[in-house]
C-alpha cells in the first residue's frame, strides 16, 4: 500500500491566500470609505451652492420689483428695465458672495436675465466652486473637484400680462395697508384718469410711477371735518371718491376685512393704546388681500369700507404711520435715496431703523414700504355698498423723506409700484411672499 504523500506548502499557502484577501479587502473598503467621504463633501458642497444661488436670484429678483420696473409699460424700450437689472446682478452678486462653497467663496457668479420684462422678469443665478479639494480621491489623482448650481427666480406683475398670455394671474399680499383707493389718478389732467383699466387691470396712468404726494393731495381719509364732512365715513351718497384720498377699511379683529393683529405683536416707540384700525397701520395684517380672482376659495378680494363715525381718523392715522415708519421727533425713519429719486429706487435707512448698524446705509426693503389695494369706482356708489371690489394695488413708500408726518394727519407718499388686475383676472391668486404686490418667487429649481 502506499501512503499519499502530504504537501508540506499547503498550509503556507492558504495562509499567503488569506493574507492577500484581507490585504485586498482592506483596500477595496479603504477605498470605497474615502470615495464616500469625498462624495458626501461634494454632495455638502452643492447644497451650499445651491442654497447660494436660491438666494442671490431671490436677491436679484426683489430689486426688480422694488425698482419699479415692472410698472413702466414702457420699461424695456426707455432704459428703466437695463438700470434696474443693472442694480439686480449688482445685489445678486454680492448675495451670492457672502456665501460659503465647500469653505471657500465661489469662484465663479454668473447672473443672466430672462422672462417677458417688464411683466415678469427673470433672474438666474450660476454659482461655481472649482477649486474644492479632495481628501482620499487623490489616490486616484484628482486633487480638486468642483461644485455648482443655479436658481431662477421671478418678479411677476400681472399688469400688462393680458398682452403676454391672455390671461392675468391675480396677486395676494400680505401686510396690505387698510386704506381703499379709488381707481381714479391723482396726477393732473392725465389722458386717463383712471390708474388701472378696470376690465384688464393694465395700467393707464404710466406718469404716476414716481410721483410724490404731497405736490399732489396727499394721502388721507375722503370725508374728513377739513373738507366739509361731520365724520371720516358718511353715508354712501356723500362719499364722493376723491383723487389720492382713501376709505379706511375695516380693522375688527374678528370680522373685518383687514384683521388687526395682537396689541402684543405691534412693537413701536408710540404704539401702545392703539385701536384696531390703527394695529393695522402699525402691523402687518396676515390675511393675504386678493386683486379680483374668478377661482374661489381664495383670498379675500371683497373689501368692506369702515362706515363707522370717526372724526379723528386722520389724527388717528398719523402716530400709527410714524410708529411703522419708525419716525419720531428724535429719530427719523427710512427714505428714498436722494441720488434716485426716479425709477429704479434704493432706500436708505434712517436712525430709528431697529436694526443696529444699519442707519445711513442702502437696503432692500423697508416698513415704509407699503401696499394699499385700489379700488373700482366705476359705478358709485356700489350696489352692495359698502362693499367694495379690488382691482389693483399702489405700493407707497410712506414720508419718502424720513421725516415724521405732519401734524394734520396727511400722510406724505412716493408711488414705488402699480399692480393692475381688473376683473378678468382668473386663476388661484399668486401668494405674495411680503409685502410686495409684484410677487418674488423662486420657479427652479422647483
Amino acid at each position: 500500500m502506499h501512503r499519499r504523500k502530504r504537501i508540506s506548502g499547503r498550509k503556507n499557502e492558504q495562509g499567503v491566500i488569506i493574507t492577500l484577501v484581507a490585504v485586498f479587502m482592506l483596500f477595496v473598503v479603504g477605498a470605497m470609505a474615502a470615495l464616500s467621504i469625498d462624495l458626501a463633501t461634494l454632495y455638502t458642497a452643492r447644497s451650499e451652492a445651491q442654497l447660494a444661488a436660491d438666494g442671490a436670484a431671490l436677491a436679484g429678483a426683489r430689486a426688480l420689483a422694488n425698482s419699479g420696473a415692472t410698472s413702466d409699460p414702457n420699461a424695456v424700450s426707455d432704459g428703466l428695465m437695463s438700470n434696474a437689472q443693472t442694480l439686480a446682478r449688482a445685489v445678486a452678486t454680492q448675495v451670492a458672495g457672502q456665501n460659503t462653497v465647500g469653505g471657500t467663496v465661489p469662484t465663479s457668479i454668473n447672473v443672466s436675465f430672462g422672462g417677458n420684462p417688464p411683466t415678469n422678469p427673470t433672474v438666474t443665478v450660476r454659482v461655481q466652486n472649482s477649486n474644492l479639494p479632495t481628501f482620499f480621491a487623490r489616490i486616484w489623482g484628482t486633487t480638486q473637484f468642483t461644485a455648482g448650481a443655479s436658481a431662477t427666480a421671478e418678479a411677476y406683475s400681472p399688469s400688462g400680462a393680458n398682452a403676454l398670455t391672455g390671461t392675468a394671474i391675480p396677486v395676494a399680499p400680505i401686510c396690505v395697508k387698510p386704506w381703499l383707493l379709488p381707481n381714479m389718478s391723482p396726477n393732473p389732467g392725465p389722458a386717463n384718469p383712471q390708474i388701472f383699466d378696470p376690465a384688464s387691470g393694465a395700467i393707464l396712468d404710466t406718469n404716476l410711477l414716481g410721483v410724490e404726494w404731497p405736490t399732489l393731495p396727499s394721502l388721507r381719509t375722503i370725508c374728513s371735518p377739513a373738507n366739509g364732512g361731520t365724520a371720516d365715513c358718511l353715508p354712501a351718497s356723500a362719499n364722493i371718491p376723491v383723487a389720492g384720498r382713501y376709505y379706511p377699511g375695516t380693522a375688527d379683529p374678528a370680522t373685518g376685512s383687514f384683521p388687526a393683529p395682537s396689541a402684543t405683536s405691534v412693537v413701536c416707540t408710540g404704539c401702545a393704546g392703539f385701536n384696531p384700525y390703527q394695529l393695522s397701520i402699525a402691523g402687518c395684517v396676515q390675511t393675504p388681500i386678493s386683486c379680483y380672482s374668478s377661482a374661489p376659495p381664495s383670498p379675500v378680494q371683497i373689501i368692506n369700507v369702515d362706515t363707522t363715525s370717526d372724526a379723528t381718523r386722520d389724527a388717528e392715522t398719523r402716530p400709527a404711520v410714524d410708529g411703522l415708519t419708525h419716525a419720531t421727533a428724535n429719530n427719523w425713519g427710512d427714505s428714498v435715496d436722494p441720488f434716485t429719486p426716479n425709477a429704479p429706487f434704493q432706500f436708505v435707512a434712517g436712525l430709528g431703523n431697529p436694526i443696529p448698524g444699519l442707519a445711513g446705509n442702502d437696503m432692500m426693503v423697508s416698513d415704509s414700504l407699503v401696499t394699499v389695494p385700489v379700488i373700482d369706482t366705476s359705478t358709485w356708489p356700489p350696489t352692495t355698498y359698502p362693499q367694495v371690489q379690488i382691482i389693483g394695488f399702489l405700493q407707497l413708500f410712506l414720508n419718502p423723506n424720513g421725516d415724521p408726518g405732519p401734524g394734520s394727519g396727511h400722510i406724505h407718499a412716493k408711488v414705488i409700484n402699480l399692480v393692475g388686475c381688473g376683473t378678468s383676472a382668473s386663476g388661484q391668486p399668486i401668494l405674495g411672499n411680503g409685502a410686495s404686490p409684484v410677487v418674488v418667487r423662486l420657479i427652479s429649481p422647483p
